[in-house]
C-alpha cells in the first residue's frame, strides 16, 4: 500500500512538472502543441501593415526613381532610429559649407538650397520618429518645363515601413531609394509541402502570391506486391523506397527552404499518414522540423496539393496580408452573389456611397492608376472636377488653367491633383470608413479588377425600405 501511494505521488510530480514545462514553452516562445502528432509547431506572429500606408511609399519611390539632377545635386538623406538629430543637422550644415566649393554656380545654389531645406524641415521634429526617417531633396524641373534655372527644391519625407538601422547621406545625380525599397519587400516566408507516397509538391507564400516551386514523383510502387515475391520481402522493400524518397523530399526541402528562400515556417500537408510518418522520421533539417506551423489533411499532393493546402490555411495564416485580401475579397464576393444590396462597385458609385456615410470599407487596387484633377476659381470658389488616368494629369491641369471660370469667366483658378487612394482616403476618414488597398497582381485582386477595380461593402442596403 505504501508502495502504490509513493507510485501515485511521484507520477503526480510528473504530470505537473510536464505540464509546467508546456506552459512555459507555449508562453516563452509561441509554441503550439499538435497532440495528434506529438510535435511541437511554431506560432508565426505577423505585424499588420497599413495598407494605405505601403500604396503611398511604393507610389512615391516609383516617382521618386524615375526622377534625375542636371548635375549630383539631389539629396538623400536616411536617418535612423535613435539617432539623435541635433548631430545630423550639424552634419548637413558642414555639407553645407563644403557645397560651397562646387564650381558650377547653378549646381552650388541647388546643392546649398536643398541642404538648407532639409535642415529646416528636421528642426520641426522634437526627436527621430520611432523607425527613423527619410528623406529626399532637389531642385527638379517643373511639370511644364522651363528653361535651365527654373528648377524648384521639393523635399520628400518618408516614414519608412520598418526600423531603419544605417545612417547614409548622398548627393548625387539621382535618389538613392534602393533601401525603402528593399523594406517593401515581404520577408515573412512561408514554405509548403505536399507530400504522400506518390509525389510530393513544393510552395512558397511571398508578398501578395503563392507560387508553386516544383514537384516529384516518388517511384514507390504500391502497397499491392508483384507476383513471385514475399509479403515480407516486398514491405521491406517499400520501406526502403519510401526512406529513400523521404530523404529526397528532405534534401529538396532544406535547398528550398533554407538555402534559397529563408521560411519563417513551414505547413506540410498531404492524404493519409504519409505527412506524419515523415515529420515523426526526423528526415527534416532541425531547423525546419522546429518551423512547421501546422498539418493538413487534403485530398491532393504535389503541385494541386500546394493550392489546396493554401485554401485550408486561411484559419492558421490569418495575419499574412495575402490571406486578408483573399477574405476581404471573399465577403465583397459574397454581398454582391447573393443580392443583399451591400456590395457595390464602381468608382462614381463608392465615391457617392462614401459620401453619404454608407460605407464600411472600401476596396481599390494598387495599380488603379487615376489621380483626382479639380480647379477652384480664386474669384467665385466654383469648383471644376473630374477623375483621369495619369498620363492625362498634365493636359487636364493645363486645360483648367488656360480656360475661364464656367461661372464668373475668371482666368484665376487654383489647380491640383490627387492620388485617387489619397482623395478616397480623405472622404474615408470623414465617415469613418475602412480603405484598403489590394494587390491587383494577385488572383483576388484580378477579382476586384473585374469591376473596376474599386468596390466597397456597405454598412447596410441603402435601397431597403420598410
Amino acid at each position: 500500500m505504501l508502495v502504490e501511494n509513493r507510485l501515485k505521488i511521484m507520477m503526480s510530480i510528473i504530470i505537473f512538472d510536464e505540464l509546467w514545462f508546456t506552459n512555459k514553452l507555449f508562453n516563452q516562445y509561441g509554441l503550439i502543441s499538435d497532440d495528434k502528432d506529438k510535435h511541437w509547431m511554431v506560432k508565426i506572429n505577423i505585424e499588420k501593415q497599413d495598407s494605405v500606408k505601403l500604396y503611398r511609399i511604393r507610389k512615391t519611390l516609383e516617382e521618386l526613381s524615375k526622377k534625375s539632377g542636371r548635375g549630383t545635386e539631389l539629396i538623400s538623406v536616411y536617418i535612423p532610429k535613435g539617432k539623435q538629430l541635433h548631430e545630423i543637422i550639424s552634419s548637413l550644415q558642414q555639407e553645407q559649407g563644403t557645397a560651397d566649393n562646387i564650381k558650377s554656380d547653378l549646381t552650388r545654389s541647388h546643392v546649398v538650397d536643398s541642404l538648407g531645406k532639409v535642415v529646416q524641415r528636421l528642426k520641426m521634429f522634437k526627436k527621430t520618429p520611432d523607425r527613423g526617417l527619410v528623406m529626399f531633396c532637389g531642385a527638379l524641373p517643373q511639370e511644364e518645363g522651363g528653361p535651365l534655372g527654373s528648377e524648384v527644391v521639393t523635399v520628400w519625407e518618408i516614414d519608412p515601413p520598418k526600423d531603419l538601422n544605417q545612417y547614409l547621406y548622398r548627393c548625387d545625380d539621382h535618389f538613392h531609394v534602393d533601401i525603402l525599397k528593399d523594406m517593401l519587400k515581404d520577408d515573412n516566408l512561408i514554405g509548403f509541402l505536399a507530400i504522400d507516397a506518390k509525389d510530393a509538391g513544393w510552395g512558397l507564400l511571398h508578398g501578395d502570391k503563392i507560387e508553386v516551386l516544383s514537384q516529384t514523383g516518388s517511384g514507390v510502387a504500391g502497397k499491392h506486391r508483384q507476383g513471385g515475391q514475399s509479403a515480407k520481402r516486398f514491405q521491406k522493400l517499400r520501406e526502403m523506397e519510401l526512406s529513400y524518397f523521404y530523404n529526397r523530399v528532405a534534401q529538396t526541402t532544406r535547398e528550398y527552404f533554407i538555402d534559397i528562400y529563408p521560411v519563417k515556417g513551414l505547413i506540410i500537408s498531404g492524404p493519409g499518414p504519409t505527412k506524419e510518418d515523415f515529420i515523426n522520421g526526423n528526415y527534416l533539417e532541425y531547423r525546419l522540423q522546429n518551423n512547421i506551423i501546422n498539418t493538413i489533411d487534403a485530398g491532393y499532393a504535389g503541385a494541386e496539393g500546394i493550392r489546396e493546402a493554401f485554401v485550408k490555411s486561411g484559419d492558421i495564416l490569418g495575419n499574412f496580408r495575402l490571406v486578408e485580401e483573399k477574405k476581404m475579397i471573399e465577403n465583397l464576393f459574397r454581398e454582391i452573389n447573393t443580392n443583399t444590396g451591400k456590395g457595390a462597385y464602381g468608382l462614381q458609385e463608392v465615391i457617392e456611397y462614401l459620401k453619404n456615410n454608407v460605407v464600411q470599407m472600401v476596396l481599390i487596387t494598387d495599380n488603379t492608376n487615376l489621380h483626382r484633377v479639380d480647379a477652384e476659381c480664386r474669384r467665385c470658389k466654383h469648383i471644376q472636377e473630374e477623375i483621369v488616368e495619369r498620363q492625362l494629369v498634365i493636359p487636364k491641369k493645363t486645360e483648367y488653367k488656360n480656360n475661364p471660370c464656367p461661372e464668373c469667366n475668371a482666368m484665376d483658378a487654383e489647380v491640383n491633383e490627387q492620388d485617387i487612394v489619397d482623395y478616397l482616403e480623405i472622404i474615408a476618414a470623414k465617415t469613418g470608413s475602412q480603405l484598403e488597398v489590394i494587390s491587383g497582381s494577385a488572383e483576388h485582386g484580378s477579382m476586384l479588377a473585374s469591376l473596376g477595380k474599386v468596390a466597397a461593402i456597405l454598412r447596410y442596403n441603402p435601397g431597403y425600405s420598410k
